[in-house]
């Protein structure tokens, strides 16, 4: 009763990493938009279509290549463009081609944005377009850029202060900092508070990862620690829903910031996990928790820290000296994933392993935007499809082991990616279909390779571990849109990448040992 209730309040909170991941989707989308007019307009033509309003003209409008003639009450005709309008000299009648000369100005008044669909943007409050269109393509990336930093941060953090004060603070600080976002003036101000979010949001789920692997058994390990992604996933669904009933930007981040209050009211009554007490010697705290969870778990047998840590105590006592005294209080820092060459090839295994998860994600991710449609019901389909892939791997993992699921996943998806290649363009829907499977086996070894890496490493690196891991991860998902553009130069180039990178990770794991059913490793 008591690992379910810290459990569930846990993973409530990793929710609220994925609204925040995902929220800049629909707050930073660039709506049809033209450049403003000075004055006001008595009629709008466009093509055969003549209209009283701008407004009625958006619905025609399919290609950032057209252009719109407007007749202002003064008699002018001006011609709109996206990024730049011109003055007709000869204004005699309202006619959609036009031989004579012409005046050409730039947007000094401003630009005029299609709201059928969204009230109100980023994009639209700040003018990111034309010569500002590289500022809001800006915006994703610096995001990933504190969510790369927070990992390693927070994750070292954690290993140093403990766990808990880690959740404390990163959990408040996504309210915080989720709010603050609503409330900026500019643009400059809007980027450095997302920034400061997505070091908190990362630091979060990091930390939440060590801290429920720690505080569940053996026998649930697996599906508590899978399950952080399905609830990740879920954060990705209220995005989808939120964004479909609010269409102004500023409360749209209002509403998913509120969506995670009650953890952040009610996060202080979490205790510290007792391996991170036993780890740092506190063994009177530790005593304490564990003491707190027979209670609750109603557990008639006492269970004395004193009894569980005499032997390790007995095994220090007897090999100490003088300078192993000194190494007892030793920080830690990611050297110590180096520290020899059986565990450096571990780490660049596992890094490798988190790259290519988060690369092979984000591409099969962006190649399925060419399913069109509904965006919000296809953000919510992106969300709903990962809720099955981690059952089918923890059913893996619990039956086959860790390593044994990874592997055929990693090799499965590197299959797809050349079986995509060899699919005539014109079938639409097996594209599609393999698109799915693709996101569908990397996202096994995504989410198994969390708990996979929390469960290589010891206690006093553990949360390092996973927050570098995170960090690798992340390096993937700020690679993956630049391996997309390589479309360019040959159309399945980023495919080939994913399917070579995830043939490597699958080849590498073989040389990783197993961890189903061993004990947490605390040195």
């Amino acid at each position: 009763r008591f690992q379910a209730c810290v459990y569930f309040a846990s993973v409530f909170q990793a929710m609220s990493c994925g609204i925040h991941y995902l929220a800049s989707v629909f707050m930073a989308v660039t709506p049809n938009f033209l450049c403003g007019i000075p004055g006001n307009v008595s009629s709008v033509l466009f093509y055969n279509s003549t209209e009283s309003s701008i407004e009625d003209i958006w619905t025609l409008w399919t290609s950032a290549e057209n252009y719109i003639v407007v007749q202002l009450e003064n008699g002018e005709i001006w011609e709109l463009n996206q990024c730049s309008r011109s003055k007709r000299e000869v204004s005699l009648d309202l006619a959609y081609e036009y031989k004579g000369n012409k005046s050409i100005f730039s947007c000094s008044d401003g630009f005029l944005y299609d709201d059928t669909k969204w009230k109100s943007t980023v994009v639209t409050q700040w003018d990111l377009v034309c010569d500002q269109e590289w500022l809001a393509k800006l915006i994703q990336p610096t995001f990933m850029l504190g969510v790369l930093i927070g990992a390693v941060i927070f994750g070292d953090i954690a290993d140093r202060l403990g766990r808990q004060r880690v959740i404390w603070f990163t959990s408040a600080g996504q309210f915080v900092f989720g709010i603050a976002v609503a409330f900026t003036f500019d643009y400059y101000s809007f980027v450095i508070v997302r920034f400061f979010l997505a070091m908190v949001s990362s630091g979060y789920l990091v930390v939440a990862f060590v801290y429920v692997t720690e505080f569940v058994g053996i026998k649930a390990r697996t599906w508590a620690s899978m399950h952080v992604h399905a609830f990740f996933a879920m954060g990705i669904m209220v995005v989808a829903l939120v964004g479909f009933l609010v269409r102004t930007w500023w409360v749209y981040q209002i509403f998913l910031s509120i969506a995670t209050l009650p953890f952040v009211l009610c996060c202080w009554m979490l205790p510290e996990t007792p391996f991170w007490l036993l780890s740092e010697e506190k063994y009177e705290d530790a005593q304490k928790v564990i003491n707190i969870m027979a209670r609750w778990n109603k557990v008639s047998t006492p269970c004395k820290v004193s009894e569980l840590c005499s032997v390790q105590q007995d095994d220090v006592v007897s090999g100490r000296t003088g300078d192993n005294d000194m190494s007892s209080t030793k920080k830690h820092n990611i050297l110590d994933l180096f520290c020899n060459w059986h565990i450096a090839r571990r780490t660049i295994t596992v890094w490798l392993i988190w790259f290519t998860g988060s690369l092979g994600y984000y591409v099969f991710s962006l190649s399925s935007v060419s399913l069109g449609g509904n965006e919000y019901l296809n953000l919510f389909l992106i969300g709903a499809v990962e809720l099955p892939c981690y059952i089918i791997a923890c059913i893996g993992m619990d039956k086959l082991g860790r390593r044994n699921t990874l592997i055929p996943f990693l090799i499965l998806s590197a299959l797809i990616c050349v079986l995509i290649m060899f699919i005539p363009q014109d079938f639409n829907i097996l594209i599609i279909l393999a698109n799915m499977a693709g996101k569908f086996s990397i996202g096994v070894a995504f989410g198994l390779i969390y708990l996979y890496t929390a469960e290589l490493y010891p206690t006093i690196v553990r949360s390092l571990a996973v927050g570098s891991g995170s960090m690798m991860c992340r390096v993937g998902s700020v690679v993956a849109p630049f391996c997309v553009y390589l479309r360019s130069v040959w159309i399945f180039m980023p495919l080939l990448l994913v399917g070579i990178m995830a043939l490597l990770s699958g080849v590498l794991t073989i040389m990783l040992p197993e961890t189903l059913g061993k004990p947490l490793t605390n040195t």
